[in-house]
């Protein structure tokens, strides 16, 4: 049983879990061609959830329109106790508890790991205890707090991203290519990182990751698109057992499935 198949509530019994976020029938893209089409998906508490594809499949497009960034053309989008409608923002996301580690990581390089960490604070009161609360989760940055985000190694830069991210206490993070330019080792301690947030704080992970071997270790499921479509949904398990099915979706065979029923994006 997975994190999305039931949580724990206070008296002890099982509960069916409360989607942080449910996705049904979206199309977005950039502009007015669309990249991904008819995605449906959902996150519970505590579940660390892959988004795999080959690249050009629409991952990172999917992440954006969760993310506020793009808008969706159509579909619905649940998310943090409230719908996401074309008026909804980043910012008003970000303050329902969601957040978002690019692939580029969105750090300033001029400034040095302790500035980047307070920059994400907008003079929030307790700042310096949330940043010695991500440090003590990423410890191997509290020496370099001095240093320059730009001389740091892949490796602290994708970490220093993520300080960045846990300063807002998330209930939702998206991580778009965690593993992107690191080392096997360094990125398989990152991946644990995520597993171990999601356990401890109930935390929900949407990862898109082109490392999927590595991935699969700390994922309860999996989705997979090629061509902006899902082409797969199951258990992390079943992928592990039978890494088949993945390939067959890696393949990119198109669906071929006529645009139909689409589900105008709600006004509000």
């Amino acid at each position: 049983m997975t994190a999305a198949d039931s949580v724990t509530d206070p008296s002890g019994t099982a509960a069916e879990a409360v989607p942080l976020l449910r996705v049904q029938g979206l199309h977005a893209g950039h502009g007015a061609g669309a990249v991904v089409r008819d995605i449906d998906l959902h996150i519970a508490p505590g579940e660390v959830v892959g988004l795999f594809g080959p690249n050009g499949a629409g991952k990172t497009t999917t992440l954006l329109t969760l993310s506020g960034c793009l808008p969706a053309h159509a579909g619905q989008i649940d998310l943090l106790g409230g719908p996401v409608t074309a008026r909804t923002g980043a910012r008003a996301l970000a303050r329902r508890g969601l957040r978002l580690v690019p692939e580029d990581r969105g750090l300033f390089r001029q400034l040095t790991v302790r500035e980047n960490l307070m920059l994400c604070l907008e003079q929030r009161r307790g700042g310096r205890a949330l940043i010695e609360e991500a440090l003590t989760v990423l410890p191997q940055l509290s020496p370099l707090q001095s240093r320059r985000a730009g001389l740091l190694s892949g490796g602290e830069q994708q970490q220093l991203a993520l300080a960045r991210a846990l300063l807002g206490r998330p209930r939702l993070l998206l991580v778009d290519e965690m593993s992107l330019g690191l080392a096997p080792r360094v990125a398989a301690e990152l991946l644990r990182t995520l597993r171990t947030l999601a356990v401890e704080r109930g935390l929900g992970v949407l990862l898109v990751e082109q490392h999927v071997p590595a991935a699969l270790e700390v994922v309860d499921r999996v989705y997979a698109l090629a061509h902006g479509r899902l082409v797969h949904s199951g258990g992390a398990d079943e992928l592990r057992r039978d890494p088949s099915l993945l390939q067959a979706a890696y393949l990119g065979r198109d669906p071929g499935v006529p645009e139909q029923g689409v589900r105008p994006m709600q006004q509000g």
